[in-house]
């Protein structure tokens, strides 16, 4: 990488750019972090921007197929620059933004950032006598009758909706299985992207409800027939507490989406798999 600094030494800003790093991937693609500059945040733009021109020729050169560009918010004067030689948005977070330029023949075939959010929700159900835990909205414009719950938070699981349930009604709860998934594109509440919301079935081991009146109007133990029957309600808690009566009625064997966790290819990384319970003869097959 000698190349990019030799136009630099005269620059103001160059001993900070002395600092960056450009990481290969597997991919073919290289990453460089504005965060690893040395010294002050404040670093001339044209300095930046000889550096940025000559790095993309050289990467270019060795057969680079992309490059993502890293920028915290301190630096975020930087965007223009990049921007002006073909970088464009990939995602922001919190603290910074990443920029993509491809490099590659055709059509870019970077892989797009994070195109849904995750909601869960609860169906309690105390099966000694019949009733489904259940809440109005606060905030909703038609307060119909819904299973507590909220959007997951990044590296929580499905089950989360244990956390959801008792933040929202202060009732403790057990995950024993998934009832139905939900997607929906073009989601007014996710900033018109796609939202996968799931609903699980539970298990209370505390009855007293203690709810959040800053999201709830109303909570309550209401009977299960008389939630699949209402019309006070919203069309896919009406689907799902009829779902739910029948495996109360008939067996939860029959309605059940179960869990069960296995070791990821990558090592010390495990994942969970959601699917109908295998028979034990079929789940011990062996070759």
């Amino acid at each position: 990488m000698a190349g990019p600094w030799r136009t630099l030494r005269r620059a103001r800003g160059w001993a900070a750019l002395a600092g960056l790093r450009a990481r290969p991937d597997k991919f073919g693609g290289v990453s460089v972090d504005l965060g690893e500059l040395r010294g002050s945040p404040r670093l001339e733009r044209a300095a930046f921007g000889r550096w940025l021109r000559e790095s993309v020729s050289q990467w270019r050169d060795e057969g680079r197929v992309a490059v993502w560009l890293r920028v915290p918010i301190l630096q975020s004067s930087l965007v223009a620059v990049a921007a002006s030689q073909g970088f464009a948005f990939h995602h922001a977070e919190q603290g910074s933004s990443t920029l993509t330029l491809w490099l590659g023949e055709g059509p870019s075939r970077l892989p797009g950032f994070a195109t849904h959010q995750v909601g869960v929700a609860g169906a309690v159900l105390d099966e000694s006598t019949g009733k489904v835990l259940v809440v109005q909205d606060r905030n909703k414009t038609i307060n119909a009758w819904k299973f507590p719950g909220g959007l997951s938070n990044p590296g929580e699981d499905i089950d989360t909706a244990v956390r959801e349930v008792f933040e929202e009604t202060g009732i403790k709860s057990e995950f024993k299985s998934i009832l139905s998934i939900r997607q929906q594109h073009e989601h007014p509440g996710a900033f018109g992207k796609s939202d996968m919301y799931v609903i699980c079935r539970m298990e209370p081991s505390s009855f007293h409800i203690s709810f959040c009146q800053h999201e709830c109007l109303r909570c309550e133990w209401m009977d299960l027939e008389e939630l699949a029957r209402t019309e006070n309600t919203t069309p896919i808690t009406s689907n799902v507490a009829k779902l739910l009566l029948f495996g109360y009625r008939e067996g939860f064997d029959r309605i059940d989406i179960t869990m069960r966790e296995f070791p990821a290819v990558y090592t010390g990384l495990f994942y969970k798999l959601y699917h109908r319970e295998l028979p034990e003869s079929y789940r011990n097959m062996t070759c």
